[in-house]
C-alpha cells in the first residue's frame, strides 16, 4: 500500500483550512485517511502551520510520499532536517545528543529570524501609520487655513458692508447742504 502525506481541504468558498493528513494514496483527496498529523491554515499572515512533529517524522521515515505543498511544509518545519541528522547518528557520524543540540541551534535560529521579520513588518505598520497621520494633520491644517481666510474675509466683507452703510448717509447729507 502506497502511503502519501497530503492536505485534506475544509472551510467555506474562497476561504480554505486545510488539515493534513497521511492517507492510501488510492483514496480521494478529501476522503478516508489513516492519521490526521496537522493543520494548515494559508489566511494568516504568516501561514499557520501546527503539527505533530514525531508523527510526522514517523510517516516521513516510514516512506510516505508526501505532495509538493506539505513537502515545503515539512521542510520548513523541520522534519526533513529531523530525518537527515537521524541517518548521520545511524551512520555513527555524531551522536543522539549532537542531533538534537544542531537541531535546536536550526530551530532557535529560524525563531529568531520570524521574530525580527514580525517586528520589522509591524514598524513598518507603525510608520506607515505615523506617514498617514501626519499628512492628515498637514491636510487638516490646510483646510483650517482656509476656512479661517474665508472666515476672515466675511468678517471684512461684514465691516466693509456696514462701514459702506454709515458712512453713505453722511456723504449724501453733505451734498443735500450743498444744494440748499
Amino acid at each position: 500500500m502506497a502511503t502519501k502525506i497530503r492536505l485534506q481541504r475544509h472551510g467555506r468558498k474562497n476561504y480554505a483550512f486545510y488539515s493534513i493528513v497521511a492517507a492510501d494514496s488510492r483514496a480521494p483527496r478529501d476522503g478516508r485517511f489513516i492519521e490526521k498529523i496537522g493543520t494548515y491554515n494559508p489566511n494568516t499572515n504568516p501561514a499557520t502551520i501546527d503539527l505533530k512533529f514525531d508523527r510526522a517524522l514517523y510517516w516521513v521515515e516510514v516512506g510516505a510520499q508526501p505532495t509538493d505543498t506539505v513537502r515545503n511544509i515539512l521542510s520548513q518545519e523541520g522534519v526533513y532536517l529531523m530525518k537527515h541528522l537521524k541517518g548521520g547518528v545511524a551512520k555513527g557520524a555524531f551522536d543522539e545528543a549532537a542531533a538534537q543540540q544542531k537541531f535546536d541551534a536550526w530551530k532557535a535560529d529560524k525563531q529568531s529570524k520570524l521574530t525580527a521579520v514580525l517586528s520589522k513588518k509591524a514598524a513598518d505598520k507603525k510608520a506607515q501609520a505615523a506617514e498617514r497621520l501626519a499628512a492628515e494633520k498637514k491636510i487638516n491644517e490646510e483646510i483650517a487655513k482656509k476656512v479661517a481666510e474665508k472666515k476672515a474675509a466675511a468678517v471684512a466683507a461684514a465691516a466693509e458692508a456696514a462701514a459702506p452703510a454709515e458712512e453713505a448717509p453722511a456723504e449724501e447729507a453733505p451734498a443735500a447742504e450743498a444744494e440748499a
